[in-house]
This record gives C-alpha cells, sequence and structure tokens, in this order.
C-alpha cells in the first residue's frame, strides 16, 4: 500500500514535470514574430522583352557570402570590382534557365552593386543586387520555361526566392506599375532539393502593349506638373489684347478660342515631333539639359504672362519648347528597351494618350480662361498665377542643375493630387459656363419700343411732346368730309 508521502511525492514530481513543459511551450507559442529572428529573402524581378529576359537579382549580402563562400562584410562599392568575377561565376553556376523542351538558354550576368536596404521584419541589411540577362535558343517560346535557380537557397535551407514579373510589355504591364508574383524557390524538406520553378506567363499581344501605353501616356501628362504648367501658362494671356509692353483689353472670343486652338496644336506638334525622332532613332540624350530647358521654358512662359515677350508669337513659341518636352516624354519609352515593331506601337499609344489627356485639359481649363479675362479681377489673378508658375520654374531648374530645394520637391508633389486637379479644373468649367450663360440671357435685348411721333401742331416750344400715332383710315375719313 502506497503510503501518503509516497502519493504526495508522486503528485509533486507530475506537477513539476508539467510545468517544465507547459511554460517553454506557451513562451514558445506566444512569442511575437520579431523574436523568431526572420531572415530577410531573395527577390528575382524579371522584365520580359520580345527576344530576351532581364533578371534583377537582389540577394542580402550576409547569406549569399555564407552560401557562395565568398565575403563581403567589408566590402564597399568602390572595392566590389575585386569580387565580380568570382560573384559572377557563383551566380552563372545556379542560374540554369530551359525552354519547355530541355534545351537550356544562355546566361550573362552583367552590372553588380552593394546597397542597403530593409525588408518587413527584418530591420535594415546588405544587399547585393545583380543584372543577369537571360536569352533562350532560337525559335523557343520567350514566355514560357523552366527557371532553375538555386542562389543561396542551395546551402540556406531556410531561405526563399521570390519571383515577380516587373516589366512585360506583351501582357500590358509595364515598369513602375507594382510586380506580379509569378512563384516561390525554396528547398523541397522531404527529399531536400530544390525544385525548379515554371514560368508560364500566358499569350501577349501587340493591343495589351498598346493599351498600356495608352495609359502610361495620358497618366504621364496628368501627373507631370511642369509640362501642363508650360502650356496652361502660355494659354493663360492668350484672350488678352498686347499693346506695347503690356497686356490691355481683350481680343474677342473667336479670336481667343483661335489663338488657344494653335497654341495647342503647335506644342502638340513640337513634342510630338521629338518624341517620334528621339525614341525611333534610339539617341542617347543626357536628361538633365533637357529636364533644365523644359523648366527655363516654364520661366519663359509666366514672364510672358506678366509682360509680353512675343505677343502674337505664342504658337511658334509652344512649338519649339514642345520639342524640349518631347525629348523628356521619349526617356520613358528608351527605359523599356523595346524591340522595333513594339517600340513603333508604343509610341503610337503613348503620343495618343498624351494628347487625349492634354485636351481634356485644355477643354476644362477653356471657360475659366474666357471668364478670366473679362473679371476686374483678372490682372491681380493672372500676377499671382504667374508668379506661382516662375517660383516653381526656378526651384525645378535649381534642382535639374545640381541643386535640391524644397520649391522643386513641392512642385514636384503636386502631380501626385492629380484627381483634386480634376475636380477642380471641372468645377471651375461648370461654374465659368454657367456664368457666362447667365450673362448672355440679362444682355439679350428685349421687343422694340414704337417710335415716337412728333405732332407738326406741338413744334417749338413743344417740339419733344409725342402725339398719338397717326391713323391714316382716320385722315381720310377727314378729306372725304371736306370733299362733301
Amino acid at each position: 500500500m502506497t503510503g501518503p508521502r509516497d502519493w504526495l511525492t508522486a503528485a509533486l514530481t507530475r506537477l513539476v514535470a508539467g510545468i517544465a513543459i507547459v511554460v517553454p511551450a506557451a513562451l514558445l507559442l506566444g512569442a511575437s514574430p520579431a523574436a523568431a529572428h526572420p531572415m530577410p529573402h531573395s527577390v528575382v524581378e524579371l522584365d520580359v522583352y520580345q527576344a530576351s529576359v532581364s533578371a534583377r537579382l537582389e540577394l542580402p549580402a550576409d547569406d549569399f557570402s555564407g552560401a557562395s563562400g565568398i565575403d563581403l562584410s567589408d566590402t564597399t562599392q568602390a572595392t566590389l570590382s575585386g569580387k565580380a568575377e568570382a560573384i559572377r561565376t557563383y551566380l552563372g553556376k545556379h542560374i540554369h534557365p530551359t525552354s519547355t523542351g530541355g534545351k537550356a538558354w544562355q546566361v550573362s550576368i552583367g552590372e553588380l552593386s552593394l546597397s542597403s536596404t530593409e525588408q518587413t521584419s527584418t530591420g535594415p541589411y546588405r544587399e547585393l543586387v545583380a543584372e543577369a540577362v537571360l536569352t533562350p535558343p532560337a525559335g523557343t517560346d520567350v514566355r514560357r520555361f523552366t527557371f532553375g535557380y538555386d542562389v543561396i537557397v542551395h546551402q540556406v535551407i531556410t531561405h526563399t526566392a521570390l519571383v515577380t514579373v516587373r516589366q512585360d510589355w506583351a501582357a500590358g504591364q509595364i515598369e513602375d506599375e507594382g510586380t506580379t508574383q509569378v512563384g516561390t524557390i525554396r528547398v523541397d524538406t522531404r527529399t531536400m532539393t530544390v525544385p525548379a520553378l515554371k514560368v508560364d506567363l500566358g499569350e501577349g499581344s501587340a493591343w495589351r502593349g498598346f493599351l498600356a501605353m495608352l495609359k502610361l501616356g495620358g497618366d504621364h501628362i496628368l501627373t507631370g506638373t511642369d509640362h501642363l504648367l508650360f502650356l496652361l501658362i502660355l494659354l493663360l494671356p492668350a484672350p488678352l489684347a498686347a499693346t506695347g509692353r503690356r497686356w490691355d483689353g481683350l481680343v474677342g472670343a473667336r479670336s481667343a478660342l483661335l489663338r488657344i486652338g494653335r497654341i495647342t496644336l503647335a506644342f502638340t506638334a513640337g513634342h510630338s515631333v521629338a518624341l517620334a525622332v528621339t525614341a525611333l532613332g534610339r539617341l542617347d540624350i543626357p536628361d538633365w539639359p533637357v529636364e533644365a530647358f523644359i523648366a527655363a521654358s516654364i520661366l519663359v512662359g509666366a514672364i510672358h504672362a506678366i509682360r509680353p515677350l512675343f505677343p502674337g508669337k505664342e504658337a511658334l513659341v509652344a512649338g519649339v519648347f514642345g520639342l524640349g518636352h518631347g525629348m523628356a516624354f521619349s526617356f520613358v519609352l528608351a527605359e523599356m528597351h523595346l524591340s522595333t515593331g513594339q517600340l513603333v506601337t508604343s509610341l503610337l499609344g503613348f503620343n495618343l494618350g498624351i494628347e487625349l489627356v492634354q485636351l481634356l485639359l485644355v477643354c476644362l481649363a477653356l471657360p475659366s480662361l474666357l471668364v478670366l479675362a473679362r473679371l476686374r479681377v483678372q490682372p491681380t489673378l493672372r500676377l499671382a498665377g504667374a508668379l506661382l508658375t516662375a517660383t516653381a520654374a526656378v526651384g525645378w531648374l535649381a534642382d535639374r542643375l545640381g541643386l535640391p530645394n524644397p520649391v522643386a520637391r513641392a512642385a514636384d508633389s503636386a502631380g501626385s493630387h492629380t484627381t483634386a486637379m480634376l475636380a477642380v479644373l471641372t468645377v471651375t468649367a461648370l461654374a465659368a459656363t454657367a456664368w457666362t450663360l447667365a450673362t448672355r440671357r440679362h444682355a439679350r435685348p428685349g421687343p422694340a419700343e414704337p417710335a415716337a411721333v412728333t405732332c407738326p401742331e406741338r413744334e417749338g416750344r413743344h417740339a419733344a411732346t409725342t402725339c398719338e400715332p397717326y391713323d391714316r383710315d382716320q385722315s381720310t375719313d377727314t378729306a372725304n368730309s371736306a370733299a362733301t
């Protein structure tokens, strides 16, 4: 028979054992995600072109060093070139794309760089970025392939590589509009191997690319504060007449409309020609002189709105300055590295998107421009708008010449409020149209009053006195009575 002391000893032993199991389990289950120290993952961003795929590899430097044996702990961007050959050799051995038929693709590792970055819950870390070009054999499908990839993953079994598509023109996906996830690459813990990723991007078409570029062109002009500001500041004094070096009086509604139309068309022609020549010619033009030229054109337009610099020649100036704006538009297409056929289609779609949105904005601004010219406060509002535009232009010019400043940042941020801008333009256009219609209705003349008749017998002192209207029938009756 078990005594009370033995029973008590057994109960205490069970209690202690239970606490030893439950407490650590509760601590582990209740630990926050940060307590698990998650490691950053790799990212492989694909840009899909007509005959090749570019891959941007973003690799945590510490994990890369552990997997490759290439120590990057003390390496800087300046000293990275000393290890570039070893890095490229390692990457080339662990990237093996193949076609659906099993044919190997050619892999070329290009530019390498080191930077600091951060992922959610990981904190800051150093990152090795490598650019690679994956070229399939002739006649194989670039949109369907097997992506054999085990950089870092083959040694660090907890590591994950996230594969995404950043640009795929034929699918209507272009850069700077986010990425589409293709899949993840990790170790299969059952077989301890790294399975290749099957990539199937579906069917692409030129129509999808055209629509994507149409949207991009519209977004570019809508968010391009500098382009819009240049056009609007040239249109601001269009309804006004120039007398000497002053804006004085109006030119009439029809003349104002013709001026606005000529300025808009000239600007359209200028930037369309420059966009086509620069893009199709694949001209490699530095961006900062073009961007500085655009800022200078805005400043000239603002001064012209204050004092006439080239009255009557606004269309010519708009066309000349439009050439610079067109070169800036071409930088967007140049960064996409499209084939000639895709470039031609993109050029049409991109330019059409620009013109459609530009036409919409001019139509929304037109009623307000015509009404503003007829108001007494027009000089004050015009001067305020011109000074504000000139301030933004000076800020942009300084920034694009290498002097960053808060004015340029504030002016650039205005392009992020497109919804508010469209709402304001729409409301002011409706208000200006309603005001114009109401003004014309009140100014319409009423029925003509009958002409006053002066009685001959009341000439002289009573010459201003009117008499009853002359009755032809009454005078005839009087004459007949006299004859009788």
